[in-house]
């Protein structure tokens, strides 16, 4: 079954549309109640086209904190850097100050220390927290049910501890980087795009009982709202 903020659309881009919307409604609402916006930010396809539309939105972007709920650790002028994806699509765009983007620190022969590198940013800016209050966790999910680089049976998803770690996932022979799952659902908000027929079987994995996170990694994700077009 699925739950009351599980929202279909009958196409891509009119979920584009309310997402974009919701985050402008949002953004508002955290700046006059606390002064910023702090999102964490998705790879992928569907969050790209979403940025690309914030872009043309008039916001208060200087009170806007960009930073990354996982990466590949990959150059991060790849063309699969996750950096890369966000800075063209919206950064460039709305002229975001240099100093309310926190991006991944890659190493490519270090990710270990890259991760400690971007945890301990990560609690500079949310000092006296146990993990960091977002004001939303952007999050998509791939065709086995992954989200953020939490890939089914990875080391990850049985960290509870640390905030951001350095992920070995065997199917690319590569590490990627991601928040745990405790540091994801301390955001405010934690919404999903999902989009595209192939996530149909995921997400019936996700919704059924009994739960198998190790298997099916968005089950861990308390989602507090879906925006979804399949």
């Amino acid at each position: 079954m699925r739950p009351d903020n599980f929202v279909t659309y009958d196409s891509l881009a009119g979920l584009h549309l309310a997402a974009a919307d919701e985050f402008c409604n949002l953004a508002i609402r955290s700046i006059d109640e606390r002064g910023v916006f702090r999102v964490s930010l998705s790879g992928g396809s569907t969050p790209k086209r979403l940025y690309e539309m914030l872009s043309e939105r008039q916001l208060p972007w200087e009170k806007v904190h960009w930073y990354w709920g996982d990466e590949r650790n990959v150059p991060l002028d790849h063309e699969e850097s996750n950096f890369k994806m966000v800075r063209c699509a919206i950064l460039e765009s709305i002229d975001a100050p240099e100093s309310n983007v926190h991006r991944v620190p890659v190493n490519i022969d270090a990710p270990a220390s890259a991760a400690i590198m971007y945890e301990h940013t990560l609690r500079s800016h949310f000092p006296d927290s146990e993990f960091p209050h977002w004001d939303l966790v952007l999050l998509g999910m791939g065709d086995d049910a992954h989200t953020a680089s939490l890939f089914p049976e990875t080391s990850a998803l049985t960290n509870t501890d640390r905030w951001f770690v350095e992920n070995w996932v065997e199917k690319f022979d590569a590490f990627r980087y991601t928040l745990t799952a405790p540091a994801i659902n301390s955001g405010r908000e934690r919404w999903f795009l999902i989009a595209g027929a192939s996530k149909q079987a995921a997400l019936d994995h996700v919704f059924s009982s009994p739960r198998q996170p190790l298997q099916y990694p968005s089950q861990l994700i308390g989602a507090t709202r879906w925006f979804v077009h399949v």
